[in-house]
């Protein structure tokens, strides 16, 4: 080949390199317009939906009224409580009542009591907060008659009354508060936790720990990848194996919204790994989250769990490289990568801590040093936690076996959480952060990105 054909022929692959980049960004950009105008069409119809609601015309008007519905979630069960979410007529209504009798998933209940508009406090509004469930009113502790009990047989009330028995192996083996942690860790009941315990958590930066949300799924990923390719998985394989047991596992909880918007992104993540490509991660996420938003476009504003799954998910596909490199001291195992999950984990941390302050107007000083003393644990315990509760319903003495390294790990978990939340300068309150420092606060982590990939793109032409 002559010296002039080989110079066009990659000037010809040159400009059809660019032609291809271009027309890419282009159809990108046009995809991004159409669900920009599908959010705001989606945005107008919802509110017309809310406007037009039958059961929020019957709000504070100080009169009892009977309604006839069905619950539609698994029972949200607080301290002193249980959230009902039940359907009237294809609308939703939030029930309060007592923790018993008991209510499930299905039940046909016939109640009576005054409906309210959901109230707005000083420091959280809980009505913006239910606007993005499709929830305009609330009931408090009505009068309840139980018309029909749920179906048994459905494959949802099946997989809800395998929760119920993986909760019951978890307590039946392990005492409290270590029972209440590692129900929370594993199946995002956090009801049975104690308060003081929770607040402990806040102080020491480690609830989100005992919270479904983006980290927990990022650890998860982070297990499951690593031993399924020590199982002798190809990658390909430990890829598709990893979402069906994440799905799997996001129904078993509760499909909880957190969790689910957590599952998501995480699996575009998983596929940015598998197709080795930082760019297909991030376009995906924003895929992820426009078609989100098109179904629900009050999440954005009112749903601080999407904010934070999304954030996490940035922080795992941009900052996680920086801490692998970072952390190139950290043991890497082929069973338990530490440097992975340490490094997973510390770049959602980042991503999503301005958010944080912004809404809860606390920051904790120890979370770093808590986090790296926990961490390195919660994989085994989630490990370890799994085991105990599956083996509990299959082979009893086995389960018991398992509940020693639980109960010593959780042990350990509990005895930092009260050494580190014991100083008065463990964490420290925020007042009345203004909209503006988020706003500077995630320029400065936009910079600090760029810069980063900027820095990586010049070693690469360099060598």
């Amino acid at each position: 080949m002559s010296k002039n054909v080989k110079r066009r022929f990659e000037n010809s692959l040159h400009y059809s390199y660019h032609f291809i980049m271009s027309a890419s960004r282009i159809i990108y950009f046009c995809f991004l317009s159409v669900f920009l105008i599908l959010i705001v069409w989606r945005y107008q119809t919802i509110e017309l939906r809310m406007k037009n609601n039958e059961l929020r015309k019957y709000n504070d008007l100080g009169k009892e009224i009977t309604l006839i519905g069905t619950i539609v979630k698994e029972p949200d069960v607080r301290d002193t409580n249980i959230k009902l979410t039940i359907q009237i007529n294809g609308e939703n209504l939030l029930a309060t009542v007592s923790r018993y009798p008991e209510h499930k998933y299905g039940d046909e209940l016939k109640i009576t009591g005054k409906l309210q508009t959901p109230p707005v406090f000083e420091d959280f509004n809980y009505k913006n907060y239910l606007i993005k469930d499709g929830i305009y009113s609330v009931i408090y502790y009505p009068k309840i008659e139980l018309l029909a009990r749920g179906q048994t047989s459905g494959v949802y009330a099946k997989i809800l009354a395998l929760k119920a028995q993986l909760r019951k192996n978890i307590y039946q083996e392990l005492s409290f508060p270590q029972s209440s942690i590692l129900a929370g860790m594993i199946l995002g009941d956090k009801a049975g936790i104690p308060r003081d315990l929770k607040d402990k958590l806040n102080i020491t930066g480690l609830s989100h720990i005992i919270a479904i949300s983006g980290m927990n799924i990022a650890i998860l990923i982070a297990i499951l990848m690593p031993l399924l390719l020590w199982l002798g998985f190809w990658r390909s394989q430990a890829f598709y194996f990893s979402i069906i047991l994440i799905s799997f596992y996001i129904i078993l909880i509760g499909l909880q919204a957190s969790a689910v918007r957590a599952g998501i992104m995480g699996g575009f993540f998983l596929l940015g790994q598998k197709l080795g490509r930082k760019s297909v991660s991030s376009r995906a996420l924003i895929f992820s989250a426009a078609v989100m938003l098109t179904i629900n476009p009050f999440l954005l504003f009112y749903d601080i769990g999407f904010q934070l799954s999304f954030l996490a998910t940035l922080g795992l596909i941009y900052l996680a490289p920086f801490f692998q490199n970072l952390l190139k001291f950290v043991p890497q195992e082929k069973f338990i990568n530490l440097r992975e999950i340490l490094s997973l984990t510390f770049a959602a941390q980042i991503f999503t801590l301005p958010i944080l302050i912004y809404n809860f107007g606390r920051i904790s000083l120890v979370a770093p040093l808590t986090n790296i003393l926990i961490l390195p644990i919660v994989s085994l315990l989630m490990i370890f936690g799994f085991l105990l509760a599956l083996l509990g319903a299959i082979w009893q003495p086995l389960a018991w076996l398992l509940s020693f390294p639980c109960w010593f790990l959780l042990v350990y978990l509990i005895k930092v959480t009260d050494f580190f939340s014991q100083f008065s300068w463990a964490s420290k309150t925020i007042e009345n952060v203004h909209w503006f420092w988020l706003l500077i606060s995630y320029l400065i982590l936009g910079l600090f990105v760029w810069y980063i990939r900027k820095r990586e793109k010049l070693k690469f032409l360099k060598y």
